[in-house]
C-alpha cells in the first residue's frame, strides 16, 4: 500500500470505535458497485493513479470487512480493532487489484482481509504467541471448529483434523494444548502466595543473581580493583621473586614446577619453595593493607 493511499484513506475512511451501530449506519452511505463500475475504478486506479477511485472501492465493501470480522469475535478481542485491521487488508487488495483478471473485487479481497485479521488476532490473542509457522496458524484458526465437545480430542478426532487440514496428530495435540493453557503473570500475586502454583512462576526459578546489572558492575569493579592490587604488590617484590610467582602461578601457558626453577637459579627446590612462600606472605599483606 503507497504512502499516498493511506493518506487518501484515512481522509475519507470513517473511524472504527466501540459504536459499531454508528460505524454502520456511516458506512451504510456508500453504495454498493456494479460490476461495470468497479471494473471502470480499477482501471482508473491502475492506470492513472486515481486515489479517488480507490477510495470508492475501498467505501464499497466496508460492509463486508465488518462482516467478516463478526466471525472472529470469539477470541476475545475488541470488534473495532479486528474490523480497523480488515480495513487494511481491504486497502493492500485494492492496490493489488487486476481488473482484466475477471474477478469480483470482493472474491480477490477475501484473502487480503482475512490475513490482516489473522495476524491481529495471532499478536493479540495471548502474551505468547501461539501460532508462527504455517500449520501452527491453520490449526490455530481450525481447530476450535472442529471439535465436537468439549473434552480433549480423541484419538480419532485428532487422526481426522490431522488428516483433513494436512498435518500430523502431534501438531494437532500440541496446538489444543497452547488453546487450552492460559498466560501465566511472571510474578507471583498475594492470592498465590499459600498456593502450590506459585513454584510454577517465572518470576521464582529465572532470577539469577549474575543477571542483576548492579551485581554485575559492582563485582567488575571489585575485579578491576584486586587486579590494580595485585599488580602493585607484585612490583614491590624482587625481581627473582616476582619471576617465581609469575612462573608458578600467574602464567597460562603452564606452571613451573620447584625443579625446573630450581636448575635455572642453580639452587635447591627447597629454596625455591621458600623464597615463593616469603613472596606469598608479602603479597597477602599488601592485599591486606591495601
Amino acid at each position: 500500500m503507497t504512502q499516498a493511499m493511506v493518506k487518501a484513506s484515512a481522509m475519507t475512511l470513517p473511524a472504527v470505535n466501540d459504536d459499531l451501530n454508528g460505524y454502520l449506519s456511516k458506512i451504510s452511505v456508500f453504495p454498493v458497485l456494479s460490476t461495470e463500475e468497479e471494473q471502470s475504478l480499477a482501471r482508473k486506479y491502475r492506470d492513472e493513479e486515481d486515489l479517488e477511485a480507490a477510495g470508492k472501492m475501498v467505501m464499497s465493501q466496508l460492509r463486508f470487512v465488518v462482516h467478516l470480522a463478526r466471525s472472529y469475535s470469539g477470541y476475545g478481542l475488541p470488534l473495532a480493532d479486528l474490523v480497523q485491521e480488515g480495513n487494511i487488508g481491504l486497502m493492500k487488495a485494492v492496490k493489488r487489484f487486476d481488473p482484466d483478471v475477471g474477478v469480483r473485487l470482493i472474491s480477490f479481497a477475501v484473502h487480503w482481509i482475512r490475513a490482516e485479521i489473522h495476524e491481529y488476532v495471532i499478536r493479540n490473542w495471548r502474551i505468547v504467541k501461539v501460532a508462527t509457522t504455517k500449520a501452527q496458524r491453520k490449526l490455530f484458526f481450525k481447530l476450535r471448529s472442529s471439535k465436537k465437545g468439549l473434552g480433549w480430542f480423541s484419538a480419532a478426532e485428532a487422526e481426522a483434523v490431522a488428516k483433513d487440514l494436512g498435518v500430523t496428530e502431534a501438531q494437532v495435540y500440541e496446538m489444543e494444548s497452547r488453546l487450552t493453557s492460559g498466560d501465566m503473570s511472571f510474578d507471583a500475586t498475594s492470592a498465590d502466595d499459600a498456593s502450590e502454583t506459585r513454584a510454577l512462576r517465572p518470576a521464582e526459578y529465572l532470577y539469577q543473581d549474575h543477571a542483576d546489572p548492579a551485581a554485575a558492575a559492582e563485582s567488575d569493579d571489585y575485579a578491576g580493583s584486586q587486579s590494580a592490587t595485585l599488580a602493585a604488590g607484585m612490583e614491590e617484590l624482587d625481581e627473582r621473586s616476582r619471576d617465581i610467582l609469575q612462573r608458578r602461578w600467574l602464567d597460562d601457558d603452564g606452571k613451573s614446577t620447584l625443579q625446573e626453577l630450581a636448575n635455572e637459579y642453580n639452587v635447591s627446590a627447597e629454596r625455591i619453595r621458600q623464597i615463593e612462600k616469603a613472596a606469598m606472605n608479602k603479597l597477602k599483606a599488601h592485599m591486606i593493607a591495601a
